[in-house]
């Protein structure tokens, strides 16, 4: 399953958000956008788990979760999310 994540820090790396959902299962990868001029973090990106109960149980532990100072947005993505 495809999940959209939003809202964390433009400092967060790929390696922080993998770290995130392994808590919940396996996590195939990770993609944060980033602007095409300045190279810097957009604050959103997807996660990509193989096991569907994983990444919906991913997504109720960690959407509306406060990560540095901000709080986070994660749901399955949907085909116009990316």
């Amino acid at each position: 399953m495809n999940i959209y994540i939003a809202n964390f820090d433009k400092d967060i790396k790929e390696e922080d958000l993998e770290h995130i959902f392994e808590k919940y299962g396996r996590v195939e990868s990770v993609s944060i956008f980033c602007d095409w001029e300045t190279g810097e973090s957009r604050g959103f990106g997807f996660v990509e788990m193989p096991d569907e109960w994983e990444a919906e149980r991913a997504i109720e532990k960690i959407d509306g979760r406060w990560w540095n100072r901000r709080r986070l947005k994660a749901n399955k993505a949907r085909n116009q999310d990316w």
